[in-house]
C-alpha cells in the first residue's frame, strides 16, 4: 500500500488516526482533577496540544465547544505533571499557558494539585 504524501493527498489516500471518542471540558476537569477554566485557556490556543487532540465543535450558539481526544487527555496530564515539579516550574507553566492573570492568581492561590 502506498501512503499519499503531503502534497497529494487526497482523503482516500491518506492515513489519519480514528478519533472514537472526545471528552468535553467539564469531563476532563473532573478526571484529572484541575480547574476547569485552567484547562479552557490552555485548550484555546489549538498549538498547546498535538494537531488533532483538541477538536472544535460549532453549535447552535455563537460560541465554539472544545472538545479533547483520549490521547489530548493523556498529553494534558503528562504536561501538568511536568508543570508541577516545582513551584518555580508551576507559575512558568501557568504564565506561559493561561493568559487570564484572575485565573492565573487564583491557581497559584491554590497551589498545584
Amino acid at each position: 500500500m502506498e501512503l499519499g504524501t503531503a502534497d497529494r493527498c487526497t482523503f482516500s489516500g491518506c492515513l489519519m488516526p480514528k478519533v472514537t471518542q472526545v471528552y468535553a471540558l467539564e469531563r476532563v476537569a473532573s478526571m484529572l482533577g484541575e480547574d476547569l477554566e485552567m484547562l479552557e485557556a490552555i485548550v484555546s490556543n489549538d498549538d498547546n496540544l498535538s494537531y488533532g487532540n483538541i477538536i472544535s465543535v460549532d453549535t447552535a450558539t455563537d460560541e465554539n465547544t472544545k472538545l479533547i481526544t483520549a490521547h489530548g487527555i493523556q498529553e494534558l496530564r503528562d504536561m501538568l505533571s511536568d508543570a508541577k515539579r516545582s513551584p518555580e516550574q508551576w507559575r512558568d507553566f501557568l504564565d506561559d499557558f493561561v493568559n487570564d492573570p484572575e485565573i492565573i492568581t487564583r491557581i497559584k492561590q491554590n497551589g498545584p494539585r
